[in-house]
């Protein structure tokens, strides 16, 4: 039966066993689909789904590009892939990293709001930084249910607390409580809620997400251009705006919060020290040899001069190796 209803859960550290024990609770007969996007590595071997497969009652298999979205199902997003929905079937698209990932969270919470509408209930859980945010916003925006783990519960809290400081949810319960909360809340039969109009800007993400040339999709009557670049293709980044929540996009579809470009930033700068302390080093075993063979040719004074000159190179690759110990060399938005 196709589904009517769409259960989407996003997780990223701590999240297979939050899934599983999410899953283990969902009786075979569950009136919804379920879509899962867990943040994985481009070169993860796919395995989500045969973990989640014996973890409950509920079927499990991978998303494939426009397979039925079936009531009663799991679909977990495969690895470097985003899984989104449409009416009645699943999309598996390859389009920009979300927050550096893909699969991302958002993209998913964004087209089942777009679809479903009050129709579908999106859970943030266990995990780092806040992808999850502006898609749960997007869900409660039009209409639907927002469930958030319990930070104190969550083996990484980071998620469930920038959804619950920037989205108005509906629950904030326990893992162990979210299966029997599902239960009821897809049990309720009352008359489905009015739908709200989809806001040209979940539309224009929606296509970017699915593959769409953002500058095609109308991007850029979204935001405005800010001072930053993307870390990933360095074209300018446009500021968008929800309800006074900050986040980017580049000309090429990525997308930040301020803190995954925050956290980008760091890796960027990590790879421009460790670039910086290798040609040091280099540099500096480079003069000692030559030093050495100077030396062997009675040119001594040369061979002193790069000597220093090799020792002055250690001395600023080991100092500016030092920045590497600092756990962040740009801090968080809440530092």
């Amino acid at each position: 039966m196709i589904a009517k209803r769409l259960v989407v859960i996003g997780a990223s550290a701590g999240g297979i066993e939050a899934l599983r024990s999410v899953l283990a609770g969902i009786p075979d007969t569950f009136p919804a689909a379920i879509c899962v996007v867990l943040h994985t590595s481009p070169e993860s071997p796919g395995v989500l789904a045969d973990i989640l497969n014996r973890s409950g009652q509920v079927p499990v298999s991978q998303a494939s590009d426009k397979g039925r979205l079936v009531a009663g199902h799991v679909y977990v997003a495969p690895p470097d892939h985003h899984l989104l929905v449409e009416p009645g079937r699943v999309r598996v698209v390859k389009g920009p990293r979300e927050h550096r990932f893909r699969p991302a969270i958002d993209p998913l919470f964004r087209s089942a709001a777009q679809v479903f509408g009050p129709a579908v209930i999106g859970i943030v859980l266990t995990g780092n930084l806040d992808d999850g945010t502006a898609g749960l916003w997007t869900i409660k925006k039009l209409g639907g249910i927002g469930i958030v783990q319990d930070p104190s519960d969550a083996q990484f809290s980071s998620m469930p607390l920038h959804a619950l400081n920037n989205v108005d949810v509906d629950h904030v319960v326990p893992l162990s409580g979210i299966a029997a909360l599902l239960v009821a809340l897809t049990a309720d039969v009352r008359e489905e809620r009015e739908r709200v109009a989809v806001s040209r800007q979940i539309d224009v993400e929606v296509a970017i997400a699915k593959g769409e040339s953002p500058r095609a999709a109308g991007l850029e009557q979204l935001g405005t251009p800010s001072a930053y670049s993307c870390p990933d293709c360095h074209g300018v980044l446009l500021e968008l705006e929800d309800d006074g929540r900050i986040r980017f996009r580049c000309h090429t579809g990525h997308a930040y919060s301020v803190e995954s470009l925050l956290a980008a930033m760091n890796e960027v700068i990590e790879r421009a020290i460790i670039s910086a302390v290798r040609a040091l080093e280099e540099g500096s075993i480079l003069m000692q040899d030559v030093a050495t063979q100077l030396t062997e040719r009675t040119r001594a004074n040369e061979s002193q001069r790069l000597l220093d000159s090799s020792q002055r190179a250690k001395q600023q690759a080991e100092a500016i190796r030092q920045l590497l110990l600092e756990p962040n060399v740009v801090p968080s938005a809440r530092e």
